[in-house]
């Protein structure tokens, strides 16, 4: 069975970025930012849903030491069950939840779904704060479309503020 609704290219509206590390400027230049991205938690279950049905497929979270275990199990057209299981840590915000998401994440890549957002680009946000500035948010939405119609990437990307301006002037 193909998991072409899973495995789809996946928009920009499924995919949120987190600052991974703070890098502070050096000698009047602004601070990077190293942003990373990761499927939402919402885009899983509609994948699956748009894959399996809302009846086709089912989660289960088990609380271990230090964290979750989401087991995802999915009904194929052939009535065979197949489950994946993956964990996560409790996270800092929102300890339970954020665990609990992550962990369900980590079992959808199981399946294929996100699996594509490992080969992405190292991406630099130069900015003034600690926060992905809107302007970076455009900027990276531009380059989810890039990479799925297929440009070739680069291995590092930096984002400026001048680019998301040359951007919005196109």
């Amino acid at each position: 069975m193909e998991l072409t609704k899973l495995t789809a290219p996946l928009r920009p509206d499924e995919i949120e970025w987190r600052v991974q590390q703070q890098l502070e400027g050096k000698n009047g230049k602004p601070a990077k930012l190293i942003v990373v991205p990761y499927i939402t938690n919402r885009s899983v279950m509609d994948r699956f849903d748009d894959q399996f049905g809302w009846a086709g497929w089912r989660n289960e979270i088990k609380e271990v030491e230090d964290g979750f275990l989401c087991t995802i199990t999915v009904t194929l057209p052939t009535g065979e069950m197949v489950s994946k299981t993956d964990g996560a840590s409790r996270t800092s915000i929102e300890p339970v939840k954020g665990g609990i998401s992550d962990a369900m994440k980590r079992a959808a890549v199981q399946f294929g779904l996100g699996r594509v957002l490992y080969t992405f680009p190292k991406v630099f946000v130069e900015v003034e704060g600690k926060y992905i500035p809107d302007w970076a948010m455009r900027l990276l939405d531009a380059l989810v479309e890039s990479i799925n119609s297929g440009k070739p990437q680069r291995d590092v990307v930096v984002l400026k503020e001048e680019h998301a301006r040359r951007l919005q002037a196109a």
